[in-house]
């Protein structure tokens, strides 16, 4: 198995990563993605906006230049891993936007009959919706922590953390929940195909 070596508390992570994306397109594909949508987008208010305007940076792809400077300051042997997670994670969203899922239309495109709140000041895209690349490059920087540092408190905090970034690309009106399932399952595909290939005859974690 790829990720046999891997610590158990970094498991935990993919595995809880892989429910949560399975569970937001098992629930989008039952109820449909625009109504699940509508459900999940709604006015928190001026703190809510404020709050979800600026975390959702943290899952913009720069995010890979501070954990790499990271990485090579406290764990030089782990830099390969980033940037092979960086590259699988772009191949696999990107290909995805521009070939697969090209025009995908994003909520207020595809949703003209509903109120959709928006968060003033925030530009809402229109297409290729699908999957969430914030999403996908927020997991991947989740799971690669968790394999370099694995810990309790990061397992359960940085999977909130994590989770609530995601949250963010649908209150702000960016993505349907669906989008997000896939962008989780974008970044356990792309950290663990680059783990596999790095370490497979190894125990880095140990």
């Amino acid at each position: 198995m790829m990720l046999s070596s891997l610590h158990s508390i970094s498991k935990k992570g993919f595995i809880a990563s892989s429910i949560l994306g399975a569970l937001l397109i098992l629930v989008s594909t039952i109820y449909g993605k625009n109504e699940c949508f509508l459900w999940a987008n709604g006015n928190g208010g001026k703190m809510a906006d404020f709050f979800f305007k600026y975390i959702t940076h943290l899952g913009d792809g720069a995010i890979f230049i501070p954990l790499f400077i990271w990485i090579l300051w406290k764990h030089k042997s782990f830099w390969r891993l980033i940037i092979l997670t960086a590259v699988f994670s772009t191949i696999i969203t990107q290909g995805a936007k521009l070939f697969l899922f090209n025009g995908a239309p994003r909520p207020t495109k595809a949703i003209t009959d509903a109120f959709i709140h928006q968060v003033a000041g925030v530009e809402v895209h229109q297409i290729n919706s699908f999957p969430s690349g914030h999403t996908a490059t927020a997991f991947a920087a989740y799971l690669l922590i968790l394999i370099i540092h694995p810990s309790k408190y990061w397992l359960v905090f940085g999977f909130i953390l994590t989770s609530l970034i995601a949250y963010s690309r649908v209150y702000l009106a960016q993505h349907f929940p669906i989008d997000l399932g896939a962008g989780i399952f974008a970044a356990v595909i792309s950290v663990a195909l680059s783990y596999s290939i790095l370490y497979q005859k190894k125990s880095p974690t140990k």
